[in-house]
């Protein structure tokens, strides 16, 4: 029986052109911070190899530190002096990248269809975003965030997608086994990778992402009409 539904984020529930998405915030991010004298293509390098960082982090430490750590060195000791900046950025600025993202009313129907049956939802989205930002984006797909019973930022845990022991982490939090769950997500290497550790998987394909070109034949697949028709609502 199924207890628990782990659903992504951008371009699951919040449907989204990734890269559209990535440079089009990383324009306010620049015109917010530029004043202070950060140069565009550095900065922006450097935000990248900071979530390099986030994404080989080994669960010693928080994303949130893994990424501070990699960006001062990267960007100088003085970036830590700006942290406020970059916080009020994601609280003011970074809701201009709304304009960026779709909607998909079937994400809250089913999200609330779910909990009406009792499942438990939780948010697998990967934790490269501060909560602020984390928060802001399920606002966008019509959710709010106390309607999950977790969801991951960079700052409450120390791994992220793809690596397996993300999955085990929020498993562990959950006391919830694999057999249990059934992970939902539009990116095959990210998502789909959750079947390994005996988890369902469901690939939604409205904004699939499958850069290997990996055969989808093997998962349960379609848009909203199908996941709801998988899971029997």
């Amino acid at each position: 029986m199924l207890k628990a539904v782990l659903f992504d984020l951008d371009g699951t529930l919040l449907p989204m052109d990734q890269d559209e998405f990535t440079k089009g915030y990383f324009k306010y991010l620049v015109a917010k911070l530029a004043p202070r004298g950060y140069e565009p293509k550095a900065l922006i390098d450097a935000i990248w190899h900071g979530t390099a960082a986030m994404v080989k982090n080994d669960g010693t430490r928080t994303n949130e530190e893994a990424f501070w750590e990699d960006f001062a060195k990267t960007s100088g000791e003085r970036v830590l002096d700006d942290r406020g900046l970059f916080e009020e950025f994601y609280a003011v600025d970074f809701q201009c990248a709304k304009q960026f993202c779709g909607f998909a009313p079937k994400a809250r129907t089913i999200v609330e269809g779910l909990k009406a049956r009792g499942v438990r939802v939780i948010l697998a989205t990967n934790p490269i975003f501060p909560a602020t930002a984390t928060e802001s984006r399920i606002r966008w797909a019509g959710l709010e965030p106390q309607d999950f019973e977790l969801y991951t930022t960079y700052e409450n845990i120390g791994c992220c997608k793809p690596n397996l022991e993300y999955y085990r982490e929020i498993l562990r939090r959950t006391a919830l086994a694999p057999e249990d769950c059934l992970m939902v997500g539009n990116d095959v290497g990210e998502d789909m990778i959750a079947a390994r550790l005996g988890l369902g998987v469901f690939l939604l394909t409205d904004c699939m992402i499958n850069k290997s070109g990996e055969d989808i034949s093997a998962y349960p697949h379609g848009g909203f009409d199908e996941l709801e028709k998988y899971l029997g609502m």
